[in-house]
């Protein structure tokens, strides 16, 4: 039950925005769409950055009514996969015709936009999203800078630079832990010519943190050799921490679909009645409202399904086991942390 509700949420209802689970629905979707564009995430259910990019795709979705945006699970259809040779999650692939013509590799948010704009503005059939007036250059260019807390403009990707420097930035950055999203100025000529203009500087790679030009790869070294290079980038907070900070942040935490003033699934609604009547501080956490909490925390305390309550940080169980414990007379004490 609740893993089907799991896989509605998921979903969504918009058009454009399906799932294929077999061979035979992955090939009737190019077929159906052969006059588009349709871009098919290659994604694991326990990779967070694959939740990151659905979101993504979502957002995309409603931008571009006229692509169709597939979600195919990597392991679930291997045939597929095998085909299209994915090695790693997330991959994106673009179709037009039932013939692949792009290709994505990674959680590349700016990279991903980029070319469903660009791919999915071509070709005939109706007015498409992509068919509005152009964006201004430096509205786009102030767009792209702002992507991502940072951002690498390089040429190639992290999995394949294409130029030495490239290369070299990239293993700094991987070496030193910092989150990053890039953009292969290689795929967009009006992108590569146009940011030197913009930020007055002439070579690729160049580095930004929050909107702001740090430099390129010499400066780069420079901060690691000075030992700035930590400061200078915003931290990265691992999964496992933010989970940890979560469930410690009221003594009773109550993981559930909705909040307290509106419930988004029978078994929460239910908890919520039994927690008020326990007449014990707690708080909420809307897991329908962080896909990475949502599927991470499921692996963090090992409990598959939700609502999830925890006290002082210890995970208490589900609606069953809280049910048996106000059938006990427990409840009350064991939110209270006195068990």
């Amino acid at each position: 039950m609740g893993w089907f509700n799991d896989r509605l949420v998921t979903s969504g209802n918009m058009a454009n925005l399906t799932d294929a689970t077999s061979l035979q629905q992955f090939e009737a979707l190019l077929k159906n769409n052969s006059k588009s564009l349709t871009v098919v995430h290659f994604h694991a259910p326990w990779a967070p950055q694959c939740s990151q990019m659905n979101d993504v795709m979502a957002e995309l979705a409603k931008e571009h009514k006229h692509t169709m945006f597939v979600k195919l699970e990597a392991e679930a259809v291997p045939e597929v996969s095998e085909k299209y040779e994915i090695a790693s999650v997330p991959t994106f692939l673009f179709f037009k015709g039932g013939e692949k013509i792009d290709r994505l590799d990674g959680a590349h948010a700016p990279e991903l936009t980029n070319k469903v704009q660009r791919l999915g503005s071509g070709g005939g059939g109706a007015a498409r999203a992509g068919d509005v007036p152009k964006e201004d250059l430096n509205a786009r260019l102030k767009r792209l800078i702002n992507a991502a807390p940072c951002m690498l403009f390089m040429k190639g990707s992290p999995q394949e630079p294409r130029c030495g420097f490239s290369r070299q930035i990239v293993q700094i950055l991987k070496d030193h832990n910092v989150q990053y999203s890039t953009f292969d100025i290689l795929s967009d000529e009006e992108v590569r010519q146009g940011l030197k203009t913009y930020s007055n500087w002439p070579t690729y790679p160049q580095v930004y943190v929050n909107g702001e030009l740090i430099g390129g790869l010499d400066i780069i070294k420079e901060l690691v050799e000075s030992g700035e290079l930590e400061n200078t980038f915003p931290k990265t907070v691992s999964l496992e921490n933010r989970l940890k900070s979560l469930i410690n942040k009221s003594p009773v935490m109550l993981f559930m679909k909705g909040n307290k003033e509106a419930a988004k699934c029978g078994f929460s609604r239910q908890i919520l009645e039994i927690m008020n009547s326990a007449g014990v501080e707690y708080e909420t956490f809307d897991i329908l409202g962080d896909e990475e909490v949502r599927q991470g925390l499921k692996t963090y305390s090992n409990w598959p399904t939700y609502p999830q309550v925890y006290v002082k940080g210890e995970l208490i169980g589900g609606l069953d086991i809280v049910k048996e414990l106000k059938e006990n007379g427990e409840l009350a004490s064991v939110l209270k942390g006195e068990n």
